[in-house]
């Protein structure tokens, strides 16, 4: 497959940013909430903004703004976003949340004992901000190569 066909799919191109795009704005959004720098925030499925749901809507639109609204795609694109977004503020947040409270649990019954290694992940999920921040990423990083590149 030639590299210059796949750098020509707008769409690819698109979601390829959106997604690059959220994952380096975990890092500041994460030391504006949290006063530390934490690099490994640029790997981590959760936090400001949502990377998957900023990749969905900016391919989505993408679709839509390259291929056309009335494209079939663009409305399978949709209920697919659709599906992500949901998931990312819904199942994947209260994942989150059940692995933050057997974690307070296991620190309860075994004081003392270091279980770092084998903590759950709490970080996996969004909140709805963060998800919404996804959104609003996705919109502007659609339009802007859009709008650049025609």
């Amino acid at each position: 497959m030639n590299l210059v066909a796949i750098l020509d799919n707008r769409v690819l191109v698109a979601v390829m940013l959106g997604w690059l795009l959220a994952q380096i704005l975990k890092i500041p959004t994460e030391y504006l909430r949290s006063r530390r720098w934490l690099w490994a925030m640029f790997f981590a499925a959760g936090g400001m903004p949502s990377s998957h749901t900023a990749l969905m809507v900016s391919g989505t639109l993408a679709v839509a703004l390259y291929h056309g609204f009335d494209n079939p795609i663009f409305g399978i694109a949709v209920a697919i976003t659709m599906i992500i977004a949901h998931d990312a503020a819904g199942v994947r947040r209260q994942a989150g949340i059940h692995a933050e409270r057997i974690n307070v649990l296991f620190e309860e019954l075994l004081k003392g004992h270091m279980w770092d290694e084998n903590e759950l992940k709490e970080v996996i999920g969004h909140t709805p901000l963060e998800v919404v921040g996804g959104i609003i990423l996705g919109l502007i990083v659609a339009t802007v190569q859009w709008m650049v590149w025609p």
